[in-house]
């Protein structure tokens, strides 16, 4: 392995270092970092920009950049009021978004920590991480790992495995933000989704408890057509994926001659428009700030706040029991169209 596949990125807010490891394979460039085992860096052969919100820094990720690329839980999305029942027992959790609700896991969620890198190789990587229970207030002490793998078609696959000690809530996320035109963020991009129902929300963006038809909304993407259009709401909602859990493609991103193809055995598929980011005078993989709807975060994942919600599919997670999920990362160009990207 050439020595530059592993690199120090920078040091984490407790002195360790923070580490990337670069994955080649199928013309498809990936850098993984070890905080928040996150997608660092995402390239393709012909492309000259990255498909993935990021920064060559390290510091933006502590700020603006939180989250982006990282894997997020114990408990991605939200838990309402930071309040749950578990076999009877009322859990106060970590309300870390504005006092109100639990994001991700909390203050001190997989996103925000530094992971260890378990092995690598010039294809995949392996890393892990053990939450101690009552971290956030959530019980048990919960091992989780996740592996990268590029296959020889370029594709990338996110492997997550996770155990408990004692019953827990578990329900972990890929957070990555995916543009295609990276100099014109969501302009002109274009999006596919096999949901026929989705997750109505109130002003905390939580779900109201039941499913609504996609037909006729701001939330039909069963036909492709424009993340955004004139007059479209908000995009931050769960679509809810057909099928019994099993990998299968379920998203199409597409920008002229980049597409961008999702799988994952996730029951749920976040959608977030970016209306919110603003990088400032941080250094970003363009070069430039990254402003409200740069790119699309697509989280595969269970349905928010389901621990208060009796009528979602439970995330659970008992002693005994392994917690998978396993999400595909597919970007595929095709040459010749009428927007040319490639250097020059």
């Amino acid at each position: 392995m050439q020595q530059d596949t592993i690199q120090q990125f920078g040091t984490a807010p407790d002195g360790s270092p923070v580490w990337r490891v670069r994955l080649e394979n199928g013309g498809t460039t990936v850098w993984v970092m070890s905080w928040g085992a996150s997608v660092q860096d995402f390239r393709i052969a012909g492309v000259a920009e990255a498909m993935v919100l990021g920064s060559p820094d390290f510091t933006p990720y502590l700020d603006e950049m939180i989250y982006f690329g990282a894997v997020v839980g114990r408990v991605a999305n939200r838990i309402a009021g930071g309040r749950a029942v578990l076999d009877g027992r009322v859990l106060a959790l970590d309300r870390n978004e504005a006092g109100r609700t639990t994001l991700h896991g909390g203050s001190h969620g997989t996103g925000q920590a530094n992971w260890r890198f378990d092995g690598h190789d010039a294809t995949s990587c392996a890393l892990s991480i053990r939450l101690p229970d009552g971290l956030d207030g959530f019980p048990g002490t919960l091992d989780l790992t996740a592996r990268y793998s590029l296959d020889d078609e370029g594709a990338l696959t996110l492997s997550l495995d996770a155990q408990t000690d004692a019953p827990t809530f578990c329900n972990f996320a890929p957070h990555s933000y995916w543009t295609l035109g990276a100099a014109d963020g969501l302009t002109d991009h274009r999006l596919r989704v096999a949901a026929e129902t989705y997750l109505p929300t109130d002003a905390a963006e939580i779900p109201l408890g039941v499913q609504a038809p996609v037909a006729g909304t701001r939330f039909d993407f069963r036909s492709q057509r424009a993340v955004m259009a004139a007059g479209d709401a908000p995009l931050n909602h769960n679509l809810c994926l057909p099928g019994t859990p099993a990998l299968r493609p379920v998203c199409w991103l597409s920008h002229g001659e980049v597409t961008l193809e999702i799988a994952t055995d996730a029951i749920g598929l976040q959608l977030y428009d970016g209306v919110h980011i603003n990088t400032g005078a941080l250094r970003t993989h363009t070069g430039q700030p990254y402003r409200p709807h740069a790119g699309l975060a697509i989280e595969p994942q269970a349905w928010p706040d389901a621990p208060n919600q009796p009528d979602f599919p439970p995330i659970t997670l008992r002693p005994g029991a392994r917690w998978t999920q396993v999400s595909r990362y597919a970007v595929t160009r095709r040459p010749g169209s009428d927007q040319e990207r490639t250097k020059p």
